[in-house]
C-alpha cells in the first residue's frame, strides 16, 4: 500500500433534490438505503456504508451533460457504488422489476478483457444520475 492509499473509508456526498419525500422514497424504498439524521432541509442516507445527503434545493436540480462512452450517453456528473456481481445482478433485477427507466440499461462492458464490468445508469426523481457497477475481477478496478 502506498502513502496515498488507505483502507476504504466511507465517503460523504451531498446533492440537491427537488422534494425530500421523493428522495426518501427513492433512496429509502427503491434503493434500500437506511435513513439517518434529517431536518426539514436534508436527509442522510446510508448507501452501502457511505453517507449521502439529499439537500432540498429544487433550483439546483437537473440532468447533467452527457459524454459518449461505448455508444452510450453517460451522464458526466454521477455517483454510485461498486458492488459484487451478485449484488449488482440483484439490484439490476430489483430496479427492472420496479419499472426503473434506465439512462443506460444494465449490460457488461469490456467483456473478456481486463476491467470487464457490469454497469447501469439511472436517475433519481430530481435528475441526479447514479451508476451501479461490478467487476468480474475486483482487482481490475484500477487496472489500465
Amino acid at each position: 500500500m502506498t502513502a496515498t492509499q488507505t483502507a476504504i473509508q466511507p465517503f460523504h456526498l451531498a446533492f440537491p433534490v427537488r422534494d425530500l419525500e421523493e428522495a426518501r422514497d427513492f433512496y429509502g424504498r427503491k434503493l434500500g438505503c437506511p435513513e439517518g439524521r434529517s431536518s426539514p432541509d436534508w436527509i442522510d442516507f446510508n448507501l452501502y456504508g457511505h453517507q449521502v445527503v439529499a439537500h432540498l434545493s429544487p433550483e439546483a436540480c437537473g440532468v447533467a451533460a452527457l459524454n459518449a462512452v461505448d455508444g452510450h450517453g453517460v451522464p458526466v456528473r454521477h455517483f454510485g457504488v461498486v458492488l459484487t456481481m451478485e449484488q449488482w445482478h440483484a439490484m439490476a433485477k430489483k430496479l427492472t422489476d420496479d419499472g426503473t427507466e434506465f439512462v443506460i440499461e444494465p449490460y457488461i462492458r469490456f467483456k473478456g478483457e481486463v476491467g470487464e464490468q457490469a454497469t447501469m445508469f439511472f436517475l433519481d426523481p430530481s435528475g441526479n444520475a447514479l451508476e451501479f457497477k461490478a467487476f468480474k475481477n475486483m482487482d481490475s478496478l484500477f487496472a489500465k
